[in-house]
């Protein structure tokens, strides 16, 4: 099921609504969209955890959320 807006928001915080229309244009799940933002925020404790690197929407979503911290305001 498509992700709302609302359930972007509530993983993100307040977000751009671009970027808000772009996570929702992969057709990730909110459950996705929480294990992408954990990534991106935090890679360094989830691979010492001994996770594996994330694929696919997961690692498409890293992608969009990183991007997003880089772009000045």
């Amino acid at each position: 099921m498509t992700m709302t807006s609302a359930e972007v928001v509530a993983v993100l915080g307040p977000a751009d609504k671009t970027l808000v229309a772009e996570i929702i244009a992969t057709g990730a799940t909110q459950a996705e969209l929480a294990e992408a933002f954990a990534w991106a925020n935090n890679d360094e404790a989830l691979m010492s955890e001994g996770r594996h690197l994330p694929t696919g929407r997961v690692a498409a979503l890293v992608d969009l959320l990183r991007l997003d911290e880089e772009e000045p305001d």
